[in-house]
Order: structure tokens, then sequence, then C-alpha cells
């Protein structure tokens, strides 16, 4: 059993030792200057996350995916980066995937006692077929969750490239991880409510994790969603704008564009930038690796 009380994240912060006697207005000054630290202690881990980020990229150029693992708030942080990729970056359902214990179920409703057991985190992700190409990240505050410790184990056993995210030093899931990242953000303002800081600087970790990786795969150009799946009216004017953005055409002739391109932006930029056909332009944008610029440079070589 680990003493709960020496883990960082179940300290008492002094700075709110009489907030439940504060007026409104001075509770939120306190959580705003609490949360104004968070960015601060990302930035001392960027070295980590950096190292993280390159493994994912190598593993997805090989074919391998990314498994987010963690129960409760971690849980739920991991499944909300996971299903954001597909639309953002018109990414397979399957190449991000967020696991909570519990199942899908404990997204919207506390499933308390499933992260207390090694097994069922381990069973997850053999059910998901993990190989040796993929990439798993456990999600735990406290840096303990027996879930998420029992899902780095069994992959690390399979072969898999394993990373850890925590909010406590040394913390026990860290021990089964190849890539460490332990962002220490100091005592909540409630005691042991890691769904505060802990959770916030999680959350921005996850998105530079994403993110980062999906611009070194060719999924952004400039800093223009390129790969966005057009599923809505709102992603299809969005796309137009990006296609009239980059090729500097009216927004008239990048929606005919985008249309012959089947309404993927990436094609419809080279076909414009390049003079080639649909098909032409998708047969450039493999041989560059899925990268805009290497796909036109190709045509001009």
């Amino acid at each position: 059993m680990v003493d709960l009380t020496t883990l960082v994240t179940e300290q008492r912060n002094q700075n709110s030792m009489n907030i439940d006697d504060l007026p409104t207005l001075d509770i939120l000054k306190v959580m705003n200057d609490e949360d104004r630290t968070v960015a601060e202690c990302v930035r001392m881990v960027l070295p980590e996350i950096s190292a993280a980020i390159e493994a994912i990229c190598q593993a997805m150029k090989r074919g391998g995916r990314l498994f987010y693992v963690g129960a409760g708030t971690s849980g739920r942080l991991g499944i909300l980066d996971a299903v954001e990729c597909p639309p953002t970056f018109s990414t397979s359902p399957d190449l991000v995937q967020g696991i909570i214990a519990g199942g899908n179920n404990a997204f919207m409703r506390a499933i308390e006692g499933a992260e207390d057991n090694e097994t069922l985190g381990a069973h997850e992700l053999e059910q998901r077929g993990i190989t040796e190409h993929d990439v798993v990240i456990g999600i735990a505050a406290s840096g303990r969750t027996p879930y998420v410790i029992g899902a780095l184990k069994f992959a690390q056993k399979i072969g898999a490239t394993t990373v850890s995210l925590s909010s406590n030093p040394n913390s026990l899931i860290s021990a089964h991880a190849h890539i460490v990242i332990d962002v220490i953000t100091g005592p909540e303002i409630l005691t042991g409510s890691t769904r505060l800081k802990a959770a916030t600087a999680h959350k921005q970790i996850l998105n530079m994790i994403t993110t980062t990786a999906m611009i070194k795969i060719g999924k952004v150009y400039e800093n223009l969603m390129v790969d966005v799946k057009v599923s809505n009216d709102k992603l299809k004017k969005r796309a137009i704008n990006i296609i009239s953005t980059i090729t500097s055409i009216s927004n008239t002739e990048a929606e005919e564009a985008l249309k012959k391109a089947d309404y993927k932006v990436k094609p419809a930029i080279v076909m414009i930038e390049s003079g080639v056909s649909y098909q032409e332009a998708e047969q450039l944008i493999e041989q560059a690796g899925g990268f805009i610029r290497k796909a036109i440079n190709l045509v001009k070589q």
C-alpha cells in the first residue's frame, strides 16, 4: 500500500488553507494564481515530451498506433485527445486511441473501483491487438494507478514503447516506462483533487503530443490544418479558406478544386499549385510522405 500523504498531489496547499471562508472573487483569484503556474511546470518537462513525440512519430511511420491509458480524469483526457484527431487531421480512429478504466461508460459516469485492477489494464491492450510497433502512454496524476501499471507492464512485455505521465516524482508507473514525464504541479487548492492543476498540465501535454506528431508526419502546412476532414458545413468552409489562402485563388475556385479533389484539402492544393490531376496529386503526396511542400517540389524537379 502506498502512503498517499507522501505524494505531492496529496499535500495541502498553503495558499488555499482558508479558501472555504473567502468571497467568490477571492476564491477565483486563488485558483487563477495556481493555474498560472501550470504552463511553467510543463515547460520544465519539454525535453521528455519531445522524446515521447519522436518515438510516436517513428512508430506511426512504421504503421504503429498511439494508446492513452488512464482512469477517471486521466482516462477522460486521453479519450478527449484521441477523438479529436480524426476530424482535425483525417486520421483513422484506430491511430490514436483512448482507453479508460471501466470502459467507455466510465467517461460519463465514474466507475472508481475499476482502476484498482492491474489485470484489466493489460487485458484491454491485449484485446486491441497491441504490437511492438505501438506506443502506450500511461496517464496517472498520482503515478500509482494499478490499471495503468498493468497496461504499461503488458506493453513492455509485448515490446511496445511505453511512456508514463504523472504529477509526482519517482512515480510507480515510471518504473514501467521507457520515457518518463513527471510534471510536478504541486499541491492542489483542494487537497488531492488532481482534476485541477495536474489535469490542466496533462491536457496541455496531450495537446502538444498529438499536435506536434501530426505536424511532423505532414498533416500541417505552415500553420494550417491541411488534412482537416470535411464532415460538416463549418469544416467545409474552413477547407475552402485554407485552399484559398495557400493558393491565392478565390473561394469559388477553391470550392471547385475541393470538389474535384473528393473534398480533400491536400490534393486540391497540389492540383492547383502543380497543374496535375487528382490521381497524380494523390500519388505525389504519397511519394512525399504526406508533405505538401515535398509533393509540389517533386513536380518542379
